[in-house]
């Protein structure tokens, strides 16, 4: 189970999924933990979340957490499904708690009684993205994926990549012969 959930591609794709992600989602979790970008800190977003959302204190922990240490390992690509996961999950809570009732669209012209949720379905679809294929490359999770215990570590294969026989499954990619060398 270990391996299926660290396991991921050297897929750039995923990669600028996930860090987009943990970017975009870390300083909502910064104002909630921290109070920065004007937010009310731990104290304040749990009062906050049980007076106006009737959110319990505990679920409202949670969203700290995912927001601020699931940002974080978003971006440096730790468990990014399980991140993901929880990230996917606080947008839809979000969504539907909060932001459905003022629309589709963001309050560009401050003119709407809140924000909508476009933003929440584009954090869901790199959520899941993250989900279904991994952290990507340059990420802990590809670097544990390749370690075994006690061992170097290996390359992983990259499906759908042409491989040479020799070097099948290595995940390298196949040497090419110089121009005008002959079998």
């Amino acid at each position: 189970m270990w391996k299926r959930l660290i396991g991921t591609r050297r897929d750039p794709a995923l990669t600028v999924a996930r860090v987009a992600l943990g970017i975009a989602i870390l300083p909502h979790g910064a104002q909630k933990l921290l109070g920065w970008f004007g937010g009310y800190g731990v104290a304040g977003t749990v009062e906050y979340f049980s007076q106006a959302l009737g959110i319990p204190a505990p679920l409202t922990l949670l969203v700290i957490f995912v927001e601020f240490f699931g940002a974080l390992a978003l971006i440096g690509g730790l468990l990014g499904r399980v991140a993901a996961l929880g990230t996917g999950a606080v947008m839809v809570g979000a969504a539907l708690m909060v932001h459905l009732p003022n629309g589709f669209f963001m309050n560009w012209s401050g003119g709407q009684g809140g924000e909508g949720f476009e933003y929440h379905i584009l954090a869901l679809g790199l959520s899941l993205a993250v989900m279904i294929g991994g952290s990507g490359a340059l990420s802990v999770d590809r670097l544990l994926g390749r370690r075994g215990p006690g061992k170097q570590a290996e390359p992983v294969p990259d499906e759908g990549r042409p491989a040479e026989a020799g070097r099948r499954g290595t995940g390298q990619r196949p040497r090419r012969e110089p121009a005008g060398a002959t079998a």
